[in-house]
């Protein structure tokens, strides 16, 4: 039977639909044929699911071997390949809670209904194509803690769009502050560990701009800063066709970020500018300096 709580958030969703594994199970303990309780998760991993049948099975299991109580929520925004076969493998599996909309949501609408989903006190976002290194989490949570703050990213080590690692690291400042976010976004959204409440309280928007960059920027304006690990702890695959492969059509959505994000056209202009001057140098900086 569904919990009341998942029928109440499906009920004012209103054009969602979600299919469990072990739906007799649901409010049963962390056994093979149960659910995790709410109390055994501290962290929350969603991942959005949309063309990805051949990706995500690296990406649940980077997750799966981390070393922190968690559960990952792949929510699937109506993927036109055999996802739901690739996820049947995962039926037996506690830590994996599979959801699918009944429309086509986007990702930051997407994301946003796995954080009203999560158990866990922290949200982690994992694109279906990258994966982690095996201590992220542990590591992320331990910064956290340390230096009290509400969200830790990463680096990140690029990877080929067929899943080979180049030796190419991006790195990310271990103190980020919301200046140094507006010259660039370094925040890399498979990278990120957040605050429940934090995320609940910034969700995701805009679908046709940088909804990811929009969130950060808004946390850091409140918060002041974020913690960084300049580790790789992310693998991040390049492929063009995703969201914003293109680089024409990826300055156009920067430059809407910023106007979403309350600044005007010059100012804005400035901004872009600056974001323009800094990616070039964050990925020449890869390229030259690789592992």
């Amino acid at each position: 039977m569904i919990r009341n709580r998942e029928n109440e958030e499906n009920q004012k969703q209103g054009n969602d639909s979600t299919q469990y594994f072990h739906q007799e199970n649901l409010d049963s303990g962390s056994g093979q044929n149960g659910r995790i309780k709410e109390d055994q998760v501290l962290v929350s991993v969603v991942m959005p699911a949309y063309r990805c049948a051949d990706t995500i099975e690296k990406a649940i299991e980077s997750v799966l071997v981390q070393k922190v109580p968690l559960e990952v929520l792949v929510l699937n925004d109506r993927s036109p390949d055999h996802l739901d076969e690739v996820m049947e493998r995962y039926k037996q599996v506690p830590q994996v809670r599979y959801f699918k909309n009944e429309k086509n949501l986007g990702a930051a609408a997407t994301r946003n209904r796995g954080v009203r989903l999560a158990k866990g006190s922290y949200i982690a976002f994992l694109d279906a194509d990258d994966w982690w290194a095996p201590d992220k989490l542990k590591k992320q949570l331990a910064k956290m803690k340390q230096e009290k703050a509400v969200l830790c990213s990463t680096g990140r080590e690029l990877v080929t769009s067929d899943g080979k690692l180049t030796g190419r690291v991006i790195g990310v400042r271990e103190n980020i502050t919301y200046h140094n976010l507006l010259l660039h976004n370094c925040i890399n959204c498979s990278s990120v560990l957040l605050k429940k409440e934090v995320a609940l309280e910034f969700p995701m928007q805009h679908e046709d701009s940088h909804e990811d960059y929009i969130t950060w920027l808004g946390i850091l304006k409140k918060y002041g800063r974020a913690s960084g690990i300049d580790e790789p702890l992310l693998k991040y695959r390049l492929t063009a066709s995703g969201k914003s492969g293109g680089k024409l059509k990826s300055a156009g959505m920067t430059f809407k970020a910023y106007r979403y994000a309350g600044f005007g056209p010059l100012a804005s202009c400035f901004w872009f500018c600056a974001y323009a001057v800094n990616g070039v140098m964050k990925y020449a900086g890869a390229y030259l300096h690789k592992k």
